[in-house]
């Protein structure tokens, strides 16, 4: 059995697909540069149920996935950061629970990491695909505890006069990047770069009264500027203009400037990468060294 993560490009480009099992984590607009709009891009996802025979599973705690969901041919199965019900997995006292495939509990929560209620919302998905499959509670709690998370995925990097430093560069879309600044309480924001055409208001409304201050770069920081403008007129914000490999340097001295003891520095760009790097992981390699850097000039 093979377990394998689909773009919405592939599935676009691959109605043939009929997995045994398949998850959809959230739905929020995102590349609408190339499927037109929400819902080219929606449908796109959907695809991934498609088949009668497909365990549909799908994040409860999203209107937009529970909505489709609920029209799915197979068998629909749920998960949810609260208490789970018939066909559900999800969270009681600090466990992680399987109602839908008879698994009882699985694992502490806290064993989930990164740390974060979205990465817990991510181990449900996969704890329900892999009891799709078959797999032992015993065998799925052992892959939470012993999992490494790849890098800049809500990665500390460094704590510099009590300020932590995190890379999240994968935080490539608003969706991702709401919930990884709502993983902090005071946040200094780095953000910025390619937002193909996704809407930021909600994400700025949203997160504004855990913002200390904002470090915008790339293409689209415009974009980001105009809805703090909207949405948190107060909010300190550093523009970075520069493209040059320097540019990740100045934000992160603009960064340390703003934050105070307690504070979180945030790579969490809400935006692709290649107006300025060769991909996420440039990005957040960029970050790092000029953290590093920061904690011994």
């Amino acid at each position: 059995m093979l377990a394998v993560e689909l773009s919405s490009f592939q599935l676009h480009s691959a109605p043939s697909v009929r997995p045994a099992a398949a998850a959809l984590l959230n739905l929020a607009p995102d590349h609408l540069d190339w499927h037109g709009d929400f819902t080219a891009y929606a449908a796109a996802k959907e695809r991934i149920w498609v088949g009668p025979d497909t365990v549909a599973i799908g994040n409860a705690d999203d209107p937009e996935v529970a909505a489709r969901l609920a029209r799915a041919p197979g068998r629909q199965v749920s998960f949810t950061l609260v208490e789970p019900g018939p066909d559900q997995l999800g969270v009681v006292a600090g466990t992680l629970v399987d109602r839908a495939f008879g698994g009882g509990e699985l694992a502490p929560a806290g064993d989930v990491r990164p740390a974060g209620p979205h990465n817990v919302a991510n181990a449900l998905a996969a704890a329900a695909l892999a009891r799709a499959g078959g797999m032992k509670p015993a065998a799925i709690a052992a892959g939470l505890r012993e999992f490494v998370p790849d890098p800049h995925r809500n990665e500390r990097v460094a704590d510099i006069g009590g300020v932590g430093y995190v890379d999240d560069s994968k935080a490539t879309n608003p969706h991702a990047a709401m919930a990884s600044l709502t993983s902090y309480e005071r946040v200094v924001w780095i953000a910025g770069g390619l937002l193909k055409g996704a809407p930021v208001d909600e994400l700025v409304t949203r997160v504004a009264g855990r913002l200390a201050g904002a470090v915008l770069l790339g293409r689209d920081r415009a974009t980001l500027a105009a809805a703090i403008a909207r949405h948190a007129p107060n909010l300190p914000v550093t523009d970075v203009s520069r493209t040059d490999d320097g540019a990740m340097s100045e934000v992160v001295e603009a960064a340390a400037a703003m934050a105070r003891p307690g504070d979180t520095v945030l790579l969490a760009p809400a935006a692709a990468s290649m107006d300025m790097f060769r991909d996420y992981k440039a990005r957040g390699d960029a970050f790092v060294a000029a953290v590093r850097a920061l904690a011994d000039p």
